[in-house]
């Protein structure tokens, strides 16, 4: 049993846990993390996205010793039929700057060196601790939490819950309802081996650049999901997610869903004769901005997948992590250092923080785009990369068919499309949700 008390726990090694137990103790408070896995990343072995101005405002020299693999200098966007792809690509030498923005990175490797300056920054951090409930006083105020380890409380002023999308302790303590089947998304990943010079050869990359791929259609069999490509420096983090309602009401299995990806004309060819040596799957929240819970009470706050921050529009996740917990942990130091007590009252100081930031204005800003693309999933997944495949080979197949039959057939394929699907409707929703 730990005698001491903490300033603060903090429940979870991930990004948001990292960054606000790494801003707590690098202000002088006591904190205690507290991670169920063998070692800070070892549940992580994904390839993931890291946006640098978000840990810059943590740590602002990480460039000097962050396991980083590359600087992604290109995005490529596909849509995706059976047999190709139609997309389009933006790469600019202007991402070769001294302080890229972007980079790919290793999570098992990242959240190790993230830890590390975490317990740098004088926090004391204990894994393989599994924390199974909350502890209350008389009043409901969370005084601390109760673990597997043998002894009782660990009294804390306040816990921050950095627990991930699928944590249940929130949900024990009734913090929070369990994440709708329809608001969380199951992503099952890939990890293929490469010489570090193939994958540059094949992506047209040298030194430490990076590319993203991203695609949508028919890979996803009429599902709400998106497929990707990350390029490591020796290795290719390839996976597909879709909603958890939508494999269930399908029955699809995750696993053939990334066969059939990893096998697509467009695809194989980036991971031929490549070793795959690790395989993962993880919950990603889909909800958006209505999906996100109470945030904040008497003597806790919760962060990161746990709340529901994740833009899925923009496929941003690591960001709004990153940026919850620091925030949770500034607002929790200037209560503490008003001396004022960890109630819901001064804990709200973290929502009007987070309100302010990007985190809560970019949730809003397409707080509908999730369920437009849910309710619509047939048409934005199946349809319509169909008809932009069949547009693009009759305007580039020569085959003595005369031109005006041609233009007739890809109108006349849209116009039932229209009528069928309601196609226009739909364009016009999105332009909207876009605003």
């Amino acid at each position: 049993m730990i005698e001491e008390k903490f300033d603060a726990i903090v429940i979870g090694a991930g990004m948001s846990g990292n960054a606000a137990a790494y801003t707590m103790a690098s202000r002088g408070m006591k904190v205690l993390q507290l991670e169920r896995g063998e070692y800070p990343g070892s549940k992580n072995v994904q390839g993931a996205i890291m946006y640098a101005d978000m840990l810059e405002k943590i740590i602002p020299d990480f460039r000097e010793d962050a396991p980083l693999e590359r600087h992604l200098v290109e995005q490529r966007f596909w849509m995706l039929d059976d047999t190709s792809h139609t997309g389009m690509h933006y790469r600019s030498d202007d991402f070769n700057e001294a302080k890229p923005n972007r980079y790919t990175i290793i999570r098992a490797q990242f959240d190790k060196w993230f830890s590390r300056k975490v317990r740098e920054a004088g926090a004391t951090v204990l894994c393989e601790t599994t924390v199974t409930e909350l502890a209350h006083d008389t009043r409901g105020q969370v005084i601390g939490v109760r673990t597997d380890r043998a002894g009782g409380v660990i009294f804390a002023d306040v816990v921050v819950l950095a627990e991930g999308v699928n944590g249940l302790l929130g949900t024990r303590a009734g913090l929070r309802e369990m994440p709708r089947p329809e608001a969380v998304a199951l992503a099952v990943k890939e990890m293929h081996f490469l010489p570090e010079e193939v994958i540059g050869e094949r992506f047209g990359l040298k030194g430490n650049e990076g590319c993203v791929i991203e695609a949508a259609g028919t890979i996803s069999r009429g599902m709400t999901g998106l497929a990707f490509l990350y390029t490591n420096k020796e290795s290719i983090s390839l996976g597909i997610g879709c909603l958890v309602s939508d494999f269930a009401s399908t029955m699809e299995s995750p696993y053939a869903l990334l066969d059939a990806f990893k096998n697509h004309p467009s695809v194989r060819p980036f991971i031929a004769g490549s070793e795959v040596k690790e395989y993962a799957a993880h919950l990603i929240p889909e909800g958006g901005y209505k999906a996100i819970p109470q945030l904040f009470g008497d003597g806790w706050v919760v962060v990161g997948d746990a709340a529901q921050l994740n833009n899925a529009v923009h496929r941003e996740g690591s960001n709004l992590a990153m940026t919850s917990g620091r925030i949770a942990g500034e607002a929790i130091f200037q209560v503490k250092s008003r001396r004022d007590p960890m109630t819901k009252n001064n804990l709200a100081l973290y929502k009007t923080m987070l309100d302010k930031s990007f985190v809560i204005k970019d949730l809003m800003k397409y707080k509908d785009m999730p369920a437009l693309l849910h309710t619509n999933s047939g048409n934005f997944f199946m349809t319509y990369p169909q008809l932009m495949s069949q547009a693009a080979q009759n305007f580039m197949r020569v085959d003595g068919r005369p031109k005006i039959e041609k233009e007739k057939a890809t109108t006349s394929a849209f116009i039932k499309a229209r009528s069928r699907w309601g196609l226009v409707s739909d364009a016009v929703r999105l332009a909207f949700a876009w605003r």
